[in-house]
């Protein structure tokens, strides 16, 4: 005889809710987390498919929510992108996400160069270089920070 009580179909759903309820997940960041709790058990992906059909998770929802917050921390669409997939969502999803994001990556990319290296420009190629790999590791693209350069 085990100790252990007997893990059902309910308690991965209280699970999948709790954390559903301390912020949106995709659904494959769900499975993910539900599943190193619970083991891979027939529930979790059961659960996690009747969440998704009764809208309390949602994967457009989860891109909204992620692009909006990262965009505001200063990441570029290029980063943005790269830790969706990461996310398990398709490129149609991010790509709708992304269309719906109302920003202006070029203020944005602005406002991040200033608040890492201030308002001087570089002073030699070597800085100017260092600066580019930056705004490349933010995720920004060339044409959303090449005006702040000077040649």
């Amino acid at each position: 005889m085990s100790d252990q009580p007997e893990i059902t179909a309910a308690d991965v759903r209280l699970a999948a809710m709790d954390l559903l309820a301390r912020r949106e997940h995709s659904e494959i960041e769900l499975k993910r987390k539900l599943k190193r709790r619970f083991g891979d058990e027939w529930a979790v992906d059961d659960q996690v498919a009747r969440l998704a059909e009764e809208g309390l998770q949602s994967d457009a929802r989860f891109a909204e929510s992620f692009l909006s917050q990262r965009s505001a921390s200063g990441y570029g669409p290029a980063r943005l992108k790269a830790e969706l997939r990461e996310r398990g969502l398709s490129d149609e999803q991010i790509a709708r996400g992304l269309q719906e994001l109302v920003v202006d990556w070029r203020e944005v990319a602005s406002q991040v160069l200033e608040k890492k290296f201030g308002p001087e420009p570089p002073v030699d190629v070597r800085e100017k270089a260092r600066r580019l790999r930056f705004m490349q590791y933010r995720g920004f693209y060339q044409d959303h920070y090449q005006s702040l350069f000077p040649r």
